[in-house]
């Protein structure tokens, strides 16, 4: 088949992917942290009073996301503004979820970009290069399915802008180091550039600890890797003097900018430490290493997904081996995985630190795990896309129906129709809205912007707040179920 073809289905499956995921997200309901955060509640109004947690330093102040700014206020800037924009072309109910299933959407096709620009070094959309592994990885991104076990967009809006949302700035972030590492050269930026990462590094190191705790997880893993790479094969005359001279090999513009962003989020680590969240559930912390194995084995046996995933980078790596000689990129393919392979280890190992969530019972969960999962969909896109263009014919044609069916696996899991849909709420806001009086007994059988049914219409005052900010309801109207 001609190849400009290929490019063509290629982006037109990636396109009608995303709008198929858009239908999912419209689907889904609203959930408890949205409108404490949005308003905000009174839980929540500090951090976006002390955007860098100063009151921590100053005042051993306890209170709830310390070093979490970021991730607040675009929380608020978004929902106190796109929902009522929105209204100009849907009435306020549903402009709420359409701006929910916009976010989210627009996340995952960031995401899929930049993973494709990670496996080909390609960046322009113009750019052939860049659709195949995008076509690739669309099966992957689970919005039914898989999505409880490995989903990089999550159900909940708020989880979307607190882990997958700063992960895709964080991949920006890394994109001009991953591109000198992986080219060997000098990292060069312009100076406006300079200016606009040492901003993004400010704003990501208070945007929550999944950044920060895989900045230094990171980091720690390419120390390390380093080290074993340089580590003299002979005796050398003076030890110190000789990892002087390697030390002095290393690209100081990169080395200082990645060690100011190991700072700000080793200093966000710290004043997270006062976050008021940890306190409403805890383990001692031998308790939750002992829980890490259960929770390894639900992520690796719960379902078909997350368990596929790794095999298929395992078998790629193995098919590089075998089946095509040996270069200096396919080296580099295998030199990353081994880095993946050490990223994980350390990760896992520290993720017990973090503390103890009730939702998180085994510790691991695919919002905790998510640079994992990245790491992973980037190693079968790149470790894939490399394969397809060496593999001999034959091979390769088995290869590439093993693709189909791997693919096939994913798509078919990823139904349209959501079962947790929003129907039933999108009828409780209907009964509010049409409501007069104050307080609303509704006769719905499901959560209405809550964790759990509100049975105390006290309860429902952030709720009633918001539905009266977005013109929902006209006046506070609380409700109970």
């Amino acid at each position: 088949m001609n190849k400009r073809y290929v490019v063509w289905l290629c982006a037109l499956f990636v396109l009608f992917d995303l709008g198929y995921s858009y239908i999912q997200n419209y689907q889904l309901p609203l959930e408890g942290d949205l409108a404490p955060i949005v308003l905000p509640s009174f839980w929540y109004s500090q951090v976006l009073q002390d955007p860098f947690g100063w009151a921590v330093l100053a005042k051993n102040e306890v209170y709830a996301g310390p070093n979490r700014y970021f991730a607040h206020a675009a929380m608020v800037g978004y929902f106190k503004s796109v929902p009522l924009w929105l209204q100009r072309f849907t009435n306020p109910i549903s402009s709420v979820y359409m701006a929910c299933a916009l976010f989210k959407t627009a996340v995952q096709a960031l995401l899929l970009y930049l993973l494709a620009v990670y496996c080909t070094g390609a960046q322009r959309l113009t750019d052939r290069r860049l659709w195949l592994p995008a076509a690739l990885l669309v099966p992957l991104f689970q919005t039914a399915g898989y999505n409880g076990q490995m989903g990089v967009i999550d159900h909940s809006i708020t989880y979307t802008f607190f882990y997958a949302f700063p992960l895709a700035l964080l991949l920006v972030l890394l994109l001009p180091f991953y591109r000198a590492a992986y080219g060997r050269q000098p990292l060069r930026l312009s100076w406006v550039a300079l200016p606009l990462i040492a901003a993004l590094m400010v704003v990501l190191a208070f945007n929550g600890p999944i950044v920060t705790g895989a900045v230094l997880v990171l980091g720690v893993s390419i120390g390390l890797y380093w080290i074993k790479r340089q580590w003299p094969t002979a005796q050398v005359r003076s030890y110190p003097g000789w990892w002087l001279r390697q030390a002095k090999q290393v690209p100081l513009v990169a080395v200082l900018l990645l060690g100011l962003f190991v700072m700000l989020c080793l200093y966000s680590l710290y004043i997270g430490r006062n976050n008021s969240e940890n306190l409403t559930a805890t383990l001692p912390l031998w308790e939750r290493y002992k829980l890490v194995p259960q929770g390894i084995f639900r992520q690796l046996t719960g379902k078909l997904g997350f368990p596929l995933l790794v095999l298929i980078g395992l078998v790629n790596a193995q098919l590089i081996r075998r089946f095509l000689p040996p270069s200096a990129a396919s080296s580099r393919l295998l030199r990353i995985l081994q880095l993946l392979g050490l990223f994980t280890l350390i990760y896992i190992l520290l993720l017990p630190l973090g503390g103890y969530r009730s939702y998180r019972p085994l510790i691991l969960r695919r919002d905790s795990i998510l640079p994992i999962i990245l790491g992973l969909m980037y190693f079968y896109g790149a470790s894939t896309y490399y394969l397809l263009q060496h593999l001999p014919g034959r091979p390769r044609r088995w290869y590439m129906g093993g693709l189909v069916l791997f693919g096939a696996i994913f798509m078919n899991a990823d139904k349209l129709r959501m079962t947790d849909n929003n129907q039933c709420e999108r009828a409780a806001l209907q009964q509010l809205a049409q409501a007069s009086e104050p307080i609303v007994h509704l006769t719905s059988d499901c959560t209405v912007m809550a964790w759990e049914k509100i049975t105390d219409p006290l309860q429902s005052d952030n709720n009633a707040q918001l539905l009266e900010l977005w013109g929902v309801t006209k006046g506070k109207k609380l409700y109970y179920q």
